[in-house]
């Protein structure tokens, strides 16, 4: 029997079980791609009308180490300026969560132990996983390549952006396989995947910033990120960079499979390190915060790093007021109506408030891994109950997104101090502006709670929730969508702080929501069975 011995079988399966996330997720990423640029060709019809309202922020550092560099003086590369390189990070997070979930998530949970029992060849679940990661890479930029072109940008441009995505896509399908090979843990696998995600895009970040000339521009060719970049769709349009791309792609998967010949199923090549004779945990809310401070750390350092760029690029912003089209699409966006550069500050929390919902999410839903692994029957040996042990992770995703969001307003009221030259008021104003978004995200945390103790073999669909959410709130507007599908996110009731005045009947309403749903997902976890695998 050849060790890839019902690769195609396993294919089928692991695509049909992700028959909903993929597709959502692609249809997302199209979508983000189509509506930005659709939207920005209404606002700005020609190249000078655009340039002449926003030339000046393309410049800026902080946003360059966001977004890149803008590749070239026209309105398509305009239309794709922020969706570029935000698109490629998604694609990539797309890849991590497909190859993850098939392979290491698998081999945790004991199934791939059931599955090898039968005619199934040791390297076919990686072969499987890795396949399924390269098709949803394909199709998306197939997919976004052709709604660029249907919306009326450049052909060559477009075929471009779709070759820069799947550049960095098809890499990050064979990081995150070779990652899967070096712990035991799911968990391990995602601090090695998306942390070498985070080194790469801020490898980039500074050799995008450095000066011309300097030696640090080079940085930006040791990040796969950086590669896509330089494909420059709708500027030089360089497809070259994929051979890179593919490269890589190549030796981490090889490097993943001779790695999988040397390990036992269900250990990594990294030794897990012994813990100390005696813990000091003592009792399972410590013990849950004591799992999730990897996830935290990261996110805190992303929190700062965000606020200080959104706080930075705010005095660029103000150049926009001669341009009553950005004011309308920013209005549109932060759901105020003060000074565009509040407006700016309210659409970028609150865009920012979605990314940290994902981070309440995925410490909620950790509590499905915990069961599946069997990690969870220890706890619940003990005098824990199952509504303790699930508001425990409750209450490290409430306590951690409050955390996430208070250092998101104090990084950009500390960057925006330099423009307004108060340091505490600019500070109190957008920690407000910040703080105002927490119950959606806690909205959101009550949601995957209810998956949890619901539906737990459907958890994973708590993303295409959030998706939907991201869509409907923050791009409803721009798109034209009618008032009460908007209304479907908890994001638009949110009120714009700092360009809104505040209400509190909104925040109250979407707090006893969160409340509700949490009682619901708290319920259904103590009366259905467990494990429910």
């Amino acid at each position: 029997m050849s060790g890839f011995t019902g690769t195609g079988a396993l294919l089928r399966l692991a695509a049909r079980r992700d028959r909903v996330l993929i597709p959502v997720s692609v249809i997302a990423l199209v979508v983000l791609v189509a509506g930005s640029a659709q939207a920005t060709i209404d606002l700005y019809p020609t190249t000078e009308s655009a340039l002449g309202a926003m030339g000046d922020i393309f410049t800026n550092p902080a946003l360059v180490a966001m977004y890149g560099p803008l590749t070239s003086p026209t309105i398509d590369s305009f239309s794709v300026f922020k969706t570029i390189l935000l698109g490629g990070v998604f694609l990539c997070l797309l890849a991590y969560i497909v190859v993850r979930r098939h392979t290491r998530t698998e081999e945790e949970e004991g199934r791939l132990e059931l599955v090898g029992a039968g005619v199934v060849g040791r390297r076919a679940p990686l072969a499987a996983a890795i396949l399924l990661g390269v098709l949803a890479v394909l199709v998306t930029a197939l997919l976004t390549t052709v709604s660029a072109i249907a919306v009326g940008l450049d052909q060559t441009g477009s075929v471009a952006l779709g070759v820069a995505w799947l550049t960095m896509g098809l890499t990050w399908v064979g990081v995150t396989a070779f990652a899967a090979q070096l712990t035991e843990t799911a968990r391990g696998t995602a601090a090695f995947s998306l942390g070498a995600l985070a080194i790469v895009f801020l490898l980039r970040a500074v050799g995008d910033t450095a000066a011309e000339g300097s030696p640090l521009t080079f940085l930006t060719w040791l990040s796969p990120i950086g590669w896509g970049e330089k494909v420059s769709p709708y500027g030089a349009n360089q497809f070259w960079p994929l051979l890179l791309g593919i490269a890589a792609f190549g030796l981490l998967c090889a490097t993943a499979f001779s790695l999988l010949e040397r390990r036992d199923l269900g250990a990594g090549v990294i030794p897990p390190r012994p813990g100390p004779g005696r813990s000091r945990m003592r009792t399972v809310e410590v013990l849950t915060a004591y799992l999730a401070r990897g996830t935290i750390t990261g996110w805190v350092v992303t929190a700062l790093v965000l606020g200080t760029v959104v706080g930075s690029i705010a005095g660029n912003v103000q150049s926009l007021m001669d341009s009553p089209q950005t004011a309308e699409m920013l209005q549109k966006l932060g759901g105020g109506a003060g000074t565009i550069v509040d407006i700016f500050f309210s659409a970028e929390l609150h865009i920012a408030s979605v990314a940290v919902a994902a981070m309440g999410i995925s410490l909620v839903t950790r509590l499905r891994s915990e069961e599946t692994s069997l990690r969870g029957e220890p706890v619940l040996a003990t005098s824990v109950t199952r509504p303790r042990w699930a508001l425990s992770h409750v209450g490290v995703g409430v306590l951690a997104t409050t955390l996430v969001m208070v250092l998101v307003g104090i990084a950009a009221g500390l960057a925006d101090s330099q423009r307004t030259g108060d340091a505490a008021g600019s500070i109190g104003r957008l920690v407000g502006a910040s703080i105002v978004t927490l119950p959606a995200i806690w909205v959101c945390v009550g949601i995957a709670l209810v998956f949890v103790g619901l539906l737990p073999r459907h958890t994973g669909l708590v993303w295409a929730v959030l998706i939907g959410f991201l869509l409907l709130g923050e791009f409803g507007a721009l798109f034209g969508l009618p008032d009460w599908v908007q209304s479907l996110s908890p994001f638009g009731h949110v009120p714009g702080l700092p360009a809104a005045a505040l209400v509190m009947t909104p925040l109250i309403t979407l707090t006893a929501i969160a409340a509700g749903l949490v009682l619901v997902g708290t319920g259904a976890l103590r009366q259905r069975d467990f494990p429910t695998t």
